[in-house]
């Protein structure tokens, strides 16, 4: 089987904003090997989730693992992303979505703010 990974963020009318999240989501296919991975957006960005389903499904991909950029599982996560999923399934049955945790709890979260402390501190010493 193909999977197609999709990174789904809240997104943005800051089109920056947006690009930050699509660069951040090619480490998936640059440093894990993911070649099916597409970004997706809740609002605000391009393309939604409906989209990067199917422009994975057109390279390929019969399964899709979506894997949410938020920090906490909130509204968002909670309702929209699984309407949105079930939308999706209601027009392809069969096609398997699975949704990964968002990124509250990854240890690796410590880290990145130990690192931005330590950036700030070091901002004072210059």
């Amino acid at each position: 089987m193909a999977t197609g990974v999709i990174v789904f963020a809240h997104g943005s009318s800051v089109e920056s904003a947006n690009e930050a999240v699509r660069i951040v989501a090619r480490t998936i296919t640059d440093e894990g090997g993911f070649a099916l991975m597409a970004t997706s957006f809740l609002d605000g960005g391009k393309p939604d989730l409906r989209g990067a389903v199917e422009d994975l499904l057109g390279r390929g991909a019969d399964r899709i693992l979506v894997v949410p950029y938020f920090l906490t599982v909130g509204l968002h996560l909670k309702r929209d992303l699984p309407e949105l999923i079930a939308k999706i399934q209601a027009e392809r049955p069969g096609l398997p979505i699975a949704v990964t945790p968002p990124l509250d709890g990854h240890p690796g979260l410590g880290a990145i703010l130990l690192d931005r402390a330590k950036e700030g501190v070091a901002q004072w010493r210059s």
